[in-house]
C-alpha cells in the first residue's frame, strides 16, 4: 500500500472500538509493523490535566490495543510509552487522561523513558552518517545528544491529536517525537522547531522497523495550543504510515493549507512524505476528509505566556533573554509556564472552554469509562453520570502546587545526577 495512504472515518462512541480495527487495517498498518519485534505506543500528553483534544484519549489507545490483539500482535510485544518534561508532569497526566487505566487493563508495560534503568545512546552511535544529512540539529547539540537506546529496532505507532500549536501551527505525527528523541534540553530547539522535526523524522526511518500514527480527532483543539484551546466535537480518526500526509490531511480539514506550514513542507521536499492532498490517497470517508473546520488556528487569539514564548524564541526578547535557557537560569522558564498554564489559566478558563466538549457523548464516556464496558462495536451507553470538569479552582490550584514543586526538583540544570549516561561505543 501507498506510503502516501491516509485513512480517515467518522465514528462514534458506539461504535469506535470496530472503526479503530477498520481504520487501521485501511491504512495498511500490518503491511508496515511487524509482528517480530516491539512496539512502542507513543502516548501524547500535551497537559497532565484533562482538556478534551489536548492530549491521547483512552478510546483511541484501548481502540489501537484491541485491534493489535485481534489481528494477532502478541500483547507482550506491545508497550506504552511516556516522554517527560520539566512542565508536564506524565504520571499525573497518565491518571487525569484515563491512558494508564487502558495500560492496565490490557496488561501491556508502561514505559518512562526518563526512569529506572532506561539506556540512552548518543546520536551519532546510532544513526551514524545520517547526522551530516541534519538541518539544525547538529548546530543546536555540537556534542550530539541522546535518544532511548530500546527505539533501535522497535516498531512505533504515533496516538496524536487533532489540534493546533503555538509554535508549529499544527501538532500531530511529526511532533509526537519531538519528547521521545530528543532529551531534556529539548527546548534549546524551539526557535528552529520546524527544521527540527524533519531531522527527527529522518532519525525516526533509520532507527525504527515500522513508523505509524493514529491521530483522534473526535475532540478537536483550535486556538493557542497545545494547551490552552477552544475544544471542539468532530468525530473523526485518521491513520496512516506517512507522517507527512496524515499532519497534511489533519491541516486540511482544520482550514489550513498544508505547504504553508513549515515542517510539513520541508518534509514534503525533501521525500520524507507527502504533503500535498492532491497527491496523498484518502481511504474510508472521502468525504469526511473533504471538509473544512475553519479553525482561527493558534495565532488569532493567544495567551500571554504564548506572546511571550514568541517574543523570546522569535522577537525582540530573543537577544537579551533566550541564552538564559541554555543555562542554569533556565528553570525560572519552567516555573512561569507552570504557574501561567496549572496555577492560573486551568483553574479560571477551563471549566468553561471545556463545557460543550464535557457534555458531548465523547465527554460522557471520558466521565464514565471506568464503568463501562464496551461490546464488539464500541460503547453502547456512555453512561448516565453528567460529565463535570475535573480540577476546578483550588483544586486544580492546589495540584499545581505539587507540579511545580516536581518542576523544580525535576529540572536538569538542577539534577544532582546526570540521567541517562551511556557510552555510545555500545550501541
Amino acid at each position: 500500500m501507498s506510503t502516501s495512504t491516509v485513512a480517515i472515518l467518522r465514528t462514534s462512541p458506539a461504535t469506535v472500538v470496530a472503526d479503530y480495527h477498520r481504520l487501521l487495517n485501511l491504512a495498511g498498518y500490518q503491511d508496515v509493523l511487524p509482528k517480530d519485534v516491539e512496539t512502542a505506543l507513543k502516548v501524547n500528553i500535551s497537559w497532565h490535566f484533562f482538556f478534551p483534544g489536548s492530549s491521547t484519549t483512552p478510546w483511541q489507545l484501548d481502540g489501537v490495543i484491541r485491534a493489535m490483539k485481534a489481528d494477532g500482535y502478541d500483547p507482550g510485544k506491545i508497550h506504552a510509552c511516556h516522554n517527560r518534561t520539566v512542565v508536564i508532569d506524565a504520571h499525573l497526566g497518565e491518571r487525569e487522561n484515563k491512558q494508564l487505566n487502558v495500560v492496565e487493563a490490557h496488561g501491556l508495560k508502561n514505559v518512562h523513558l526518563y526512569e529506572g534503568d532506561e539506556d540512552w545512546i548518543n546520536i551519532k552511535d546510532a544513526v551514524g552518517d545520517l547526522t551530516k544529512q541534519f538541518l539544525c540539529l547538529n548546530e543546536v547539540y555540537p556534542d550530539g545528544f541522546m535518544i532511548p537506546r530500546r527505539f533501535i529496532g522497535e516498531s512505533i505507532i504515533h496516538l496524536p491529536t487533532v489540534k493546533t500549536h503555538v509554535f508549529t501551527t499544527t501538532t500531530g505525527a511529526m511532533k509526537n517525537a519531538f519528547g521521545g528523541l530528543l532529551n531534556e534540553k529539548r527546548h534549546w530547539t524551539h526557535p528552529v522547531i520546524h527544521e527540527t522535526l524533519v531531522d527527527l523524522l529522518m532519525i525516526q526511518k533509520k532507527i525504527h522497523r515500522g513508523v505509524f500514527a493514529v491521530m483522534d480527532g473526535t475532540f478537536a483543539g483550535d486556538g493557542p495550543g497545545p494547551r490552552c484551546m477552544v475544544p471542539h466535537v468532530k468525530n473523526v480518526i485518521l491513520a496512516s504510515a506517512d507522517q507527512v500526509a496524515i499532519d497534511a490531511v489533519a491541516a486540511k480539514l482544520m482550514g489550513m493549507d498544508p505547504l504553508s506550514i513549515k515542517f510539513i513542507r520541508l518534509a514534503h521536499e525533501r521525500g520524507l512524505g507527502c504533503g500535498d492532498p492532491r497527491d496523498i490517497r484518502i481511504v474510508g470517508d472521502a468525504d469526511a476528509a473533504n471538509e473544512n473546520w475553519h479553525f482561527e488556528g493558534p495565532f488569532r487569539e493567544m495567551t500571554f505566556a504564548s506572546k511571550m514564548q514568541h517574543r523570546i524564541y522569535w522577537g525582540p526578547l530573543r537577544k537579551p533573554i533566550e541564552w538564559s535557557l541554555k543555562t542554569v537560569l533556565a528553570p525560572w522558564a519552567y516555573i512561569a509556564s507552570v504557574l501561567y498554564h496549572d496555577s492560573f489559566w486551568y483553574p479560571l478558563n477551563a471549566d468553561r472552554r471545556m463545557h460543550a466538549a464535557l457534555n458531548s457523548p465523547w465527554g460522557r464516556l471520558f466521565q464514565n469509562w471506568e464503568t463501562l464496558t464496551p461490546d464488539a462495536n464500541g460503547f453502547p451507553t456512555v453512561g448516565d453520570a453528567p460529565a463535570v470538569a475535573p480540577r476546578m479552582g483550588m483544586k486544580a490550584l492546589g495540584q499545581s502546587v505539587g507540579i511545580l514543586g516536581t518542576c523544580i526538583r525535576e529540572a536538569p540544570e538542577f539534577a544532582s545526577r546526570r540521567r541517562h549516561t551511556t557510552h555510545g561505543s555500545k550501541a
